[in-house]
């Protein structure tokens, strides 16, 4: 089994889902639905990272470990190099960062992200992606697309339609081209702990700052990240109101 710890960093300020990780499914709490899959995994160790005290207290009366961290972060990255700095866990630990709004991430992914990052000594990052189907997805800004090169690691992320079939978008087709590679990005990453310092130092980039798109920093300055199919469908992330009620609907689908 590889070694891989898991960090779930969770905020209580969302400005589409004020209180996210407190919402409930299903009688529980989201962030707690977190918390399964992370120990569903193969991880030896799951902690919470987070700056507000209402996650602290729900998170410790279930049972789960929690670190505070500071309220001036700006991403989930940050506050991940906290953790770390703050457990001083060896540079080659290899840690997942599993957002604390992914109530149906499944722990196959968890481990797939993890071993990747072992297997692939030339990354600084791994993530996961999925095939993308539908037109209206590729068009949609709050999906990120991706495309990679033949070995599997990332050449760009975007919130726009990537890659752009010249000839096919032309005609204004109803479907999406076929054979070409249209890519979903999986918000679930995998660093080792020693990077996650040295991306802290890096400035951000222009196209970080134009996409909202972090992982874009680590391309900017010449890391490699490597990104893997999902091995089974991921579940749905929680960014609004519609998306809370897809994943109870799920998840009663699946308790039945």
């Amino acid at each position: 089994m590889n070694r891989f710890k898991v960090v779930i960093p969770a905020r209580y300020g969302s400005s589409r889902l004020p209180g996210k990780p407190l919402r409930e499914i299903l009688g529980k709490p989201m962030l707690l639905h977190v918390v399964d899959r992370a120990r569903a995994s193969q991880a030896e160790q799951v902690v919470v990272a987070t700056d507000d005290a209402r996650i602290q207290a729900v998170a410790e009366a279930a049972g789960v470990e929690v670190c505070m961290t500071s309220a001036s972060h700006s991403s989930g990255t940050e506050r991940l190099a906290e953790v770390v700095d703050r457990y001083a866990w060896a540079d080659d630990e290899v840690i997942v960062n599993l957002q604390g709004d992914e109530p149906a991430m499944p722990s196959r992914l968890i481990d797939q992200v993890a071993s990747d990052m072992v297997i692939h000594r030339d990354a600084v990052m791994t993530t996961l992606a999925t095939p993308l189907q539908e037109k209206a997805e590729l068009f949609d800004p709050h999906i990120v697309k991706l495309v990679c090169d033949h070995f599997g690691y990332a050449l760009y992320f975007s919130r726009a339609p990537i890659p752009w079939h010249r000839d096919e978008f032309a005609l204004d087709a109803e479907e999406l081209p076929a054979q070409t590679p249209f890519q979903r990005h999986i918000g679930l990453y995998a660093y080792r702990a020693g990077f996650l310092q040295r991306y802290l130092n890096w400035p951000a980039s222009p196209l970080e700052q134009a996409e909202s798109l972090e992982q874009l920093r680590v391309l900017w300055h010449g890391g490699r990240i490597h990104v893997s199919t999902t091995e089974v469908l991921p579940g749905q992330g929680v960014d609004t109101e519609a998306d809370l009620q897809r994943v109870v609907k799920s998840l009663q689908a699946l308790e039945l």
